[in-house]
């Protein structure tokens, strides 16, 4: 009698994700919609006027060396260890792999590109903008601050703003953007802000950015988020683009396992002794090529070099040519010709 086989658990997993969808019809695309450029408008304008009050060196300055000078990790060193771990949150290397691990699932189980290139899209807007922003202000952290009470501006370091604080708020913060319920995407939204909010106080008790360095790199990473619908068609597009590649290595792949050839199609013969049809030639035509044979030299036929001049016989009818003299060598003065006697016999000897 013969049993099925029964079904483990990661067998049912697979059976669910062959009978996806290749993109699920209750995902909606983020559109620019006018409350979104409301919000990235004055996100703008709080990022630019914190730049401005640091430049100036405003009451924010003086609120960041106060904060320096109360030294936050000397005054709770219990939990120091505890934010040494929680600050890696913020990194970009061990945070982007593990976001790009759980949207490369989703991108699997969907059948669709967006969640990674998303991703990958947040990613290179932050290090462009962010970057640009370190490199141009060149401000130096609390560690290295040269004049008490300056904004330390210009001077070559690379923290304003923070980037921790920035890279939280969007590693995490697109994983809200890209929920696909509303419920999912308040939760989300209000755990990104959470982690990012603790990940940017952490660099200010480690005394390793200045509080306006996270106020900064906050607004940083949520225009980032607020500006991601500009750039979904472009997401579209590399994704068609990713699967039309993937589909024309596949069936090349098939072809050659497969080893089947297209043969070129012969042309059709003509049945022996009929005429061959020749394109006639226009006046034109014909005229250039009696020129080309009017002005080609003509060359007189050489004789061959191995035959000789003159007409030849066949070789039957050719007389044969005898010597001049006998090939024979002369005769021997000793020796006598066969037949003949001796003029002298040989004596006889014995008794």
């Amino acid at each position: 009698m013969r049993t099925e086989r029964k079904l483990t658990r990661l067998d049912r997993v697979f059976a669910r994700l062959d009978r996806e969808p290749e993109r699920p019809a209750h995902i909606d695309v983020p559109k620019m919609s006018r409350h979104r450029i409301v919000l990235f408008s004055a996100t703008l304008a709080f990022y630019l006027a914190i730049v401005w009050a640091v430049v100036i060196t405003s009451w924010l300055v003086r609120l960041d060396w106060q904060v320096m000078f109360f030294r936050p990790y000397q005054q709770w060193p219990q939990i120091h260890a505890f934010l040494d771990y929680y600050v890696v949150l913020g990194q970009r290397g061990p945070t982007a792999v593990m976001v790009a691990a759980w949207l490369g699932w989703r991108s699997w189980r969907q059948h669709t590109l967006r969640p990674l290139l998303s991703l990958g899209a947040s990613l290179l807007l932050l290090n462009l903008t962010v970057g640009a922003a370190k490199l141009g202000m060149g401000r130096l952290g609390p560690h290295y601050a040269i004049t008490i009470g300056s904004n330390e501006m210009g001077l070559g370091g690379d923290i304003f703003p923070s980037g921790h604080t920035a890279n939280a708020v969007v590693t995490w913060g697109i994983l809200a953007y890209l929920a696909s319920t509303p419920r999912a995407r308040r939760w989300l939204s209000a755990l990104s802000a959470v982690t990012s909010l603790g990940v940017g106080l952490t660099t200010v008790y480690l005394g390793t950015h200045w509080l306006s360095d996270v106020v900064l790199g906050w607004a940083a990473g949520l225009l980032i988020l607020l500006a991601l619908p500009w750039f979904e068609p472009l997401v579209a597009r590399a994704e068609t683009a990713l699967f039309d590649l993937r589909d024309r290595l596949r069936d090349r792949l098939r072809d050659r396992r497969s080893g089947t050839k297209v043969a070129p199609v012969p042309a059709p013969a003509s049945p022996v002794g009929a005429p061959v049809l020749l394109k006639p030639r226009t006046a034109a035509q014909g005229e250039v090529a009696a020129a080309r044979e009017a002005t080609v030299p003509v060359r007189p036929q050489r004789t061959p070099v191995h035959l000789a001049p003159g007409p030849h016989t066949a070789r039957s009818e050719r007389t044969p040519a005898a010597p001049a003299g006998s090939r024979r060598p002369p005769p021997h003065p000793d020796r006598l010709p066969r037949g003949t006697a001796a003029s002298t016999a040989r004596p006889l000897t014995g008794g």
